[in-house]
């Protein structure tokens, strides 16, 4: 079934337009037109934009957000973090899961994102046995992302180490735990549960270097041929330093020796890199997948953004652990820590009168969709029909036009400027909210009390 969707004013590839015409068929954007008085079909106002991809998502910490933040006997890191997070998702059963991504999902639908990279090593039962269905928890993740609407890119993660070169797991890490045999098996039934969902896309997630072998790292990517390829890497110094005692070479430095990196990797964090590992990452044409709030939360340092962009880099943002989940958040974020990095303003544009806001807007688009294998980012044919429309009634837009509102969403209104959001063509954020917000919420709230009771 065919429908057209008109908007006031539009972000196109080819510039802002207004009166904008966005024929969908099976969630596709068919045909795109301007001006005229042909078919108005449902009229929703505001500023329609291209959904934003949020590249890397570990749903089930959403849960964990605001119970991290008491300072332990020694002084807290990433790692003092890790223990926390341990300890946390021991309680966590597969109905809490699904209950606590469908509300994660729920509030990146309402808050500008409309696809999501599920990150996804939380794999096995509280004791490391797996369940009779090894994609037990992948079901529940796929259940969460046709609950609230949302375009899904599943990356099952290897885990199978504690450290470089093959270091026993830790205790808190069973429920993570594959060898290369059962988790192809584990990535073959997760393509199964997948498929049920419209425009679903799956790839593989080799967890680190520090959870892998190269042995193991070489063998599930031979085996997966297509599809994106995620690993978290070089995101604190510690990682680095372990990484350099094993090798001899830095994370980012090892992964270009030893592995064919190109346009299907999306390597996530990489804050720590020099810059000839710089240089060498952005000519190959794999996506630095960035995530500014996490990596602020956690202390991990800042990803030197000018240098990247100067290379030519790729980039995307995700929300990672998800302690606030907010699509101009993690944009702004990304440009303010450049700015107390580099003691200057609008640093992560190239040339004079550039606006910032369209800059990190398209930046994000571009790299988000290339990491995901999704057909998305912008309002063209072929495109999948994923839309934010912003209130252009609201205080801060009201009297901005152009370029000026992306810098007015992403650097004052925020998520609260978020008004309609659209996926596959269908509404699933009305004024706001959520069309399943009540429920969604419902079982969060009791997930959450479940948990805290224990």
């Amino acid at each position: 079934m065919r429908r057209t969707l008109t908007f006031d004013n539009a972000l196109l590839p080819c510039g802002w337009a207004r009166d904008v015409h966005v024929r969908v068929q099976g969630g596709v954007i068919v045909e795109v037109a301007t001006g005229g008085a042909g078919d108005i079909g449902e009229k929703v106002s505001g500023i329609a934009l291209p959904g934003l991809p949020n590249l890397h998502c570990h749903a089930f910490q959403r849960a964990l957000a605001g119970l991290a933040e008491r300072r332990g006997p020694v002084d807290d890191t990433f790692w003092t973090w890790r223990e926390a997070m341990y300890r946390f998702l021991t309680q966590l059963s597969p109905d809490d899961v699904e209950a606590i991504a469908a509300f994660a999902y729920m509030e990146m639908l309402e808050r500008g994102f409309t696809s999501v990279g599920e990150f996804h090593y939380l794999h096995h039962a509280a004791d490391g046995g797996p369940y009779r269905d090894i994609g037990e928890m992948a079901t529940r993740i796929a259940a969460a992302a046709e609950q609230s609407g949302i375009g899904l890119t599943l990356l099952p993660a290897l885990y199978s180490h504690g450290n470089f070169g093959g270091a026993a797991p830790l205790p808190g890490q069973r429920r993570f735990l594959n060898d290369p045999d059962r988790f192809l098996q584990l990535v073959e039934r997760t393509r199964a549960i997948a498929a049920d969902l419209p425009d679903a896309v799956v790839g593989i997630a080799p967890h680190s270097l520090r959870a892998v072998t190269p042995q193991s790292l070489r063998a599930v990517v031979a085996a997966t041929p297509d599809g994106p390829i995620h690993i978290h890497v070089a995101e604190q110094v510690k990682e680095v330093d372990d990484c350099i005692a094993w090798s001899n070479r830095r994370p980012v430095a090892w992964l270009m020796d030893e592995m064919a990196i190109d346009a299907r990797w999306c390597l996530v964090h990489a804050t720590h890199m020099e810059p000839a590992e710089t240089q060498r990452l952005a000519a190959s044409g794999a996506v630095a997948g960035l995530c500014p709030l996490t990596e602020a939360s956690l202390g991990d340092g800042t990803f030197d953004g000018p240098q990247w962009v100067a290379a030519g880099g790729r980039f995307g943002i995700g929300t990672d652990s998800n302690i606030e989940i907010d699509a101009a958040g993690e944009l702004r974020q990304l440009e303010y820590a450049q700015r107390l990095a580099y003691r200057r303003r609008n640093v992560m544009t190239t040339r004079e009168g550039e606006s910032t806001g369209r800059r990190l807007f398209g930046d994000a688009l571009g790299g988000g969709a290339q990491a995901l294998a999704r057909s998305i980012g912008a309002l063209a044919a072929g495109q999948r029909a994923d839309i934010v429309v912003l209130d252009a009634e609201h205080p801060d837009l009201a009297m901005a036009e152009g370029d000026r509102w992306l810098d007015a969403w992403i650097f004052v209104a925020g998520r609260a400027a978020v008004k309609t959001v659209i996926v596959g063509g269908e509404r699933v954020v009305t004024d706001g909210r959520h069309r399943a917000r009540e429920g969604i919420v419902a079982r969060y709230k009791a997930t959450l009390a479940r948990i805290m009771a224990e």
